[in-house]
């Protein structure tokens, strides 16, 4: 791109403006790209600590979080670049993917909090960050490339839609349906809800 930082081909997106003289709050506005945790999980303490870093760094505009999985800081002059990347890495983070790069994978929460995940969605796409740290970093390819992984066909993170290769769990055989329950739960032998809730005729 336009700037980036020593090292690295991605993870920051240059913005110009092309009447700096009209507009000189916005004469540079490059946005940083943070790898994000699978499954988006943050304690408070690292969001204070990402805060913090952009309040010093950049404008304190954040995108939490782009389709593409990163936490998107907007804005930031070329001399801050650097600096913002310095006290990143010192703190444990990265830069994601950009451009004509692998896009850092992202995931649904998997086994962590669905009951409907047919595997370690958070392992995949933490093994898959992993193993493709150059690709995503050192752009290489002719375009873009996505990886999404969903624990179910629910695909609560869209991977059809919008990755490259979508990794999304399925049964390994036939569903198996409890027919004698389900034959009870229509004859009112099982109350829905464990008897929790009160259905009641709708009035429409």
């Amino acid at each position: 791109g336009i700037v980036g930082v020593l090292g690295y081909g991605s993870g920051i997106i240059g913005r110009y403006v092309d009447l700096p003289d009209e507009f000189p709050g916005v004469e540079h506005f490059h946005t940083v790209r943070v790898n994000n945790p699978s499954a988006w999980f943050y304690t408070t303490a690292a969001l204070r600590e990402l805060c913090d870093i952009w309040d010093r760094h950049g404008s304190s505009i954040l995108n939490v979080h782009g389709s593409t999985g990163d936490m998107i800081f907007l804005g930031t002059t070329t001399d801050e670049l650097e600096p913002t990347f310095a006290e990143l890495t010192a703190k444990g983070w990265d830069l994601g993917g950009s451009g004509s790069a692998m896009r850092t994978p992202s995931c649904c929460v998997g086994q962590a909090r669905c009951e409907w995940a047919c595997y370690d969605t958070m392992n995949l796409c933490y093994e898959a960050t992993q193993h493709f740290q150059f690709e995503m970093h050192r752009p290489s390819f002719p375009y873009k490339f996505k990886i999404k992984c969903s624990g179910c066909p629910n695909d609560c993170v869209a991977a059809v839609a919008r990755a490259d290769m979508s990794v999304i769990g399925v049964w390994k055989d036939d569903i198996r349906i409890d027919q004698a329950a389900v034959k009870a739960y229509a004859a009112g032998e099982i109350k829905p809800a464990g008897g929790g809730t009160d259905y009641k005729k709708l009035d429409v």
